[in-house]
């Protein structure tokens, strides 16, 4: 974060303004803010509440009227300095701003640096749905500073290794085994583990956006966990389950649901659910019923005339998907969950 020649050189007028929020900034914003103010950045600030019940119209509009008050024109570049609900945000407000401003990402959660900051979806949530509201906007660089993950609370850290274990199990078996073998490395925030394991998401996950970037086809294999784990986050209340172990839980179902599919073994169902319970995640939701779940997932982005398609593992490593899922099998999957 203090090498300001990966950013400097990408901002159109000596203006930026940085998003973040009311637990990151006491972190961080200063010394941002001041480090881009000595090489002649005038900075515009916008401290945002934190957390997913704040991904609203009302907070973007408090964006939107930080930036005019400031006379922010079409050269200013948004700087999204925080977790994921900071750079979808912002991401939003930079993509709709006088019709389009640049923006950078500057993640400072490990589910943003490995996930949420890179590939240019941004967007707020509508009460009937999550990310309804939203545009592809893509950044001009993302840039993540393994160093601001020791300040993150350890509920925050396990559930960035949703995401982790996600990116594994939809691409990549090596990285799979990897976390088998060094997940406490991670938990333990030794900086070779995570340098490796945001590394290694970023790649994955900018090698499938760069083949469908409006999620036309391949992309959704990203949205492993996402179908099952959106609708707990809408069940429970937006911010009551944090996004990851929503997602967390949510890939427990997929797996599930992938072993009944005949994708998945026994036996490693059993290996993904072993690792996600030794992350600190939930592997189960109570308290929401099928009919609730089947009404929740016809809402989602990837649903088409209002019935649920689902990403499912054909084996650790690769994912593919599936329409044609039976009532009979989502039903006995989500009977585990009532």
């Amino acid at each position: 974060m203090d090498n300001l020649g990966l950013i400097t050189p990408l901002l159109r007028s000596n203006t930026a303004a940085i998003v973040t929020n009311v637990t990151v900034a006491p972190l961080y914003l200063e010394r941002f803010a001041a480090a881009l103010a000595a090489a002649g950045v005038q900075c515009v600030q916008v401290v945002l509440p934190d957390g997913e019940a704040y991904k609203n119209w009302e907070t973007l509009n408090s964006v939107y009227d930080r930036l005019l008050e400031a006379h922010c024109d079409r050269q200013t570049t948004i700087i999204a300095l925080g977790g994921g609900v900071v750079g979808d945000i912002a991401g939003f407000a930079a993509a709709t701003y006088q019709r389009g401003v640049s923006f950078i990402q500057v993640p400072t959660t490990l589910l943003a640096q490995v996930d949420a900051s890179v590939g240019g979806k941004t967007g707020i949530n509508h009460p009937l749905g999550k990310n309804m509201i939203g545009a592809f906007h893509q950044p001009l660089a993302v840039l993540a500073d393994t160093s601001t993950l020791r300040s993150l609370p350890m509920r925050e850290l396990r559930a960035g290794l949703a995401e982790v274990i996600k990116h594994s199990l939809i691409r990549d078996v090596v990285l799979f085994e990897w976390l088998e073998a060094n997940l406490e490395k991670l938990l333990a925030r030794e900086d070779a583990a995570l340098v490796h394991a945001v590394l290694r998401c970023c790649e994955i996950k900018a090698e499938i956006v760069a083949a469908d970037e409006r999620e036309t086809g391949e992309r959704a294999l990203l949205n492993f966990g996402h179908t099952f784990g959106h609708a707990i986050e809408n069940a429970k209340g937006y911010g009551v389950w944090l996004h990851g172990e929503a997602v967390a839980a949510g890939m427990a179902l997929a797996v599930d649901l992938s072993r009944r599919l005949g994708g998945l073994t026994a036996a490693d169902a059993a290996r993904v659910v072993e690792l996600i319970a030794r992350a600190g995640l939930p592997t189960a939701v109570r308290g929401v019923s099928p009919q609730q779940f089947t009404a929740l997932m016809g809402l989602d982005k990837k649903a088409a005339a209002g019935r649920p398609r689902f990403i499912v593992l054909d084996r650790l490593g690769a994912a593919s998907i599936r329409d044609d899922v039976s009532s009979g099998d989502l039903n006995d999957t989500l009977a585990t969950a009532a």
